[in-house]
């Protein structure tokens, strides 16, 4: 009964940060439009935290990197929007809809998971560019839009959509705090360390990557279909241009993956800094980003929260 008792403490303990990040992450961005009246600044901001996040739940905790993540954020829109033309469902069913459809080609892509290192990374790549050519094929635009993209200006609602997309960030969180405090997170962190071991151990490792594999697509499915629904009108390349999948990944680890406020950190310092600089003088930010990441390797591959963590601070 005690062991049972402690269990249960270590459990709500464990419990008390990711609340507290979720409750100031949630106030942040509830109130942040009555300060700072660029609303869409801030959804763009979100948008970047909850890919950093989703990109950390199969990075952070299980090694792979994928350099198409893009590919399920695009996936996410195309199928939330094409759901919207084509069916009388409600808006919120069609995000559903989407992030259901990026699960199920992450389904179809699961046989990546087979490979490791850059071989994972460079055909996690080349599915996302497939997906990218099959929309924007003009052979196509009577289904997908083709080059000239899709316009869903009948449920256009940037209000509504940025507090759903500010749902979705707190989602994610909720699932990287898991994976971080939970029985299935130090699965995967063993996993990570020695796959071997861990099989050893018990663990079924072939599951349990396929599972954070399908919940990572979701969530960029998830992100996409709010960002579809944001903006009504895009074209492919809005969607599916490689440099959403970079920014998710330097974000990630400019703060630190594994662990859940990490993501966010990177990807609000990094893009307030995008915002300050790199819009009006893009040739001095490039300069900039480039030196930064050079540092983020030499001397901080942990990343930022890395600092605190040599400090004997246990960072959440």
């Amino acid at each position: 009964m005690p062991e049972n008792l402690s269990s249960t403490t270590r459990r709500v303990r464990g419990l008390r940060p990711a609340a507290l990040v979720l409750a100031i992450t949630a106030a942040v961005f509830v109130v942040a439009p009555h300060v700072y009246t660029n609303q869409s600044l801030l959804f763009t901001l979100m948008t970047f935290m909850a890919l950093a996040q989703g990109l950390n739940l199969l990075y952070g905790f299980t090694g792979y990197l994928p350099f198409g993540y893009v590919g399920f954020f695009g996936s996410g829109a195309y199928a939330t929007s094409l759901l919207v033309l084509h069916s009388h469902l409600p808006v919120l069913a069609c995000v559903a809809g989407g992030a259901l459809a990026a699960v199920l080609i992450g389904l179809v892509l699961g046989p990546l998971l087979r490979l490791s290192g850059a071989y994972f990374s460079i055909a996690n790549l080349a599915a996302s560019q497939i997906l990218f050519f099959v929309v924007s094929n003009p052979n196509l635009s009577n289904l997908t839009g083709g080059p000239y993209g899709l316009k869903i200006d009948q449920v256009y609602d940037p209000q509504f959509s940025y507090y759903v997309m500010l749902g979705v960030l707190l989602l994610i969180c909720a699932l990287a705090a898991y994976f971080r405090s939970s029985r299935f997170g130090m699965s995967l962190r063993a996993i990570k360390q020695d796959p071997l071991s861990a099989a050893m151990a018990g663990i079924d490792v072939v599951r349990s990557r396929l599972i954070v594999w399908l919940v990572s697509a979701g969530a960029a499915g998830l992100a996409g279909g709010v960002y579809a629904w944001n903006l009504s009108v895009f074209y492919p390349d809005a969607v599916f241009t490689l440099q959403l999948s970079v920014f998710a990944i330097v974000f990630a680890l400019f703060g630190g993956v594994g662990t859940v406020i990490g993501p966010m950190l990177g990807a609000a310092l990094l893009y307030s800094l995008y915002s300050a600089i790199g819009i009006s003088t893009p040739q001095y930010f490039q300069l900039l980003y480039g030196g930064l990441i050079a540092a983020l390797v030499l001397f901080l591959p942990g990343g930022v929260l890395s600092l605190f963590q040599r400090r004997g601070i246990d960072v959440f």
